[in-house]
């Protein structure tokens, strides 16, 4: 069987002027007061109301793809759609709980850190902070606890994963060129897969290198298939994605596997026009017609416990990697050439 699980990052940066704790207008998110208006209106609440439309151009149905996807909210954002947008806000709180019913008591959501901090880059004390915040400000808005957390940039070390252990988190998603090492649990033979070749269809687990026994789960999402949602023109139709994810599919194997994607959450609407529609189409229809099984990460670890243990890369002076840095973490420190921002 293939299960499939769409995980949508979704972040801002706060924009609110600090003297009156309101954005000011921006011209260049016209015709919307500001960019956090505009990418509301082609995203956050697009998803929340998601429209499938059929040949002839009629609604046919009306979806919210929160109930859909696996998710996390950036918790400064999530604040703002509170205050600013309280009907999308609802919405988004309402289809994690009746994902709860549709996944055997697993929530879509999870937390992220507190801000968009580079976890590796900040001291014991910051990344402590970092965790805690994050779970606290996901308490306060799903009213249950987060099972995992988004690391910004899955900027990733071996510091943040002990301290992620230490704060109670089951689970993390990593990109593949992130682990190290790998191998089938009781087994001594480590298998060397610093070139990115992990296999992401399965979880992984990750022992502490202080305390006995104790692990965080990591997931890995699938490469090839994520960049081609964020980048290319897979989104343009159901049908498009529908053959990716298949041309995914490890036909050797008869492992439960999972087809896990991971992309920035203003992909479906925001960066890509209308994709929302395309990934309703997908999760609520072509998905299930086509014996694809729609998990959440929770879920899907709950029915699949890892049977591999994962070492992830320390990077270079032991700062960690990230996704989109290919030299660790040097974007966000040093001119490394991989551009600013972030």
């Amino acid at each position: 069987m293939i299960n499939i699980c769409i995980h949508g990052h979704f972040y801002q940066p706060p924009r609110e002027n600090p003297w009156t704790g309101e954005i000011e207008k921006q011209d260049s998110a016209e015709p919307y007061h500001d960019w956090n208006e505009r990418i509301h209106h082609e995203c956050y609440k697009a998803n929340s109301e998601a429209e499938i439309i059929n040949d002839k151009g009629n609604i046919v149905a009306i979806v919210n793809n929160y109930e859909l996807v696996n998710f996390n909210f950036g918790p400064t954002l999530l604040a703002w759609i509170q205050h600013k947008h309280p009907e999308t806000y609802n919405k988004i709180i309402e289809a994690d709980k009746n994902s709860i019913t549709a996944h055997n008591g697993h929530g879509n959501a999870i937390a992220m850190c507190y801000n968009h901090m580079i976890m590796p880059l900040a001291n014991l004390n910051d990344k402590i902070t970092q965790v805690l915040w994050g779970l606290a400000d996901f308490k306060h808005h799903f009213g249950r606890d987060s099972e995992g957390i988004w690391l910004p940039e899955t900027a990733c070390n071996p510091e943040t994963v002990e301290v992620l252990i230490n704060t109670g988190v089951k689970y993390i998603i990593l990109d593949t060129s992130q682990a190290a090492f790998f191998r089938k649990m009781g087994s001594a033979e480590w298998i060397d897969v610093n070139d990115g070749s992990i296999n992401p269809k399965r979880p992984y687990r990750c022992y502490s290198r202080i305390k006995d026994n104790k692990f965080i789960d990591i997931f890995f999402y699938d490469g090839p298939v994520s960049k081609s949602v964020a980048f290319d023109d897979v989104l343009e139709s159901s049908q498009n994605l529908l053959k990716k994810i298949f041309n995914a599919e490890d036909l050797d194997t008869k492992d439960n596997q999972l087809i896990s994607v991971a992309t920035d959450g203003e992909t479906f609407g925001h960066h890509k026009k209308h994709a929302e529609r395309t990934l309703a189409f997908f999760m609520r229809s072509l998905a299930p017609q086509n014996a694809l099984k729609i998990v959440n990460y929770g879920e899907y670890l709950e029915a699949n416990p890892p049977q591999y243990e994962v070492k992830i890369k320390p990077g270079d002076n032991g700062e960690g990697t990230s996704w989109s840095c290919v030299h660790g973490v040097k974007r966000w420190k040093e001119d490394c050439g991989c551009g600013g921002g972030g």
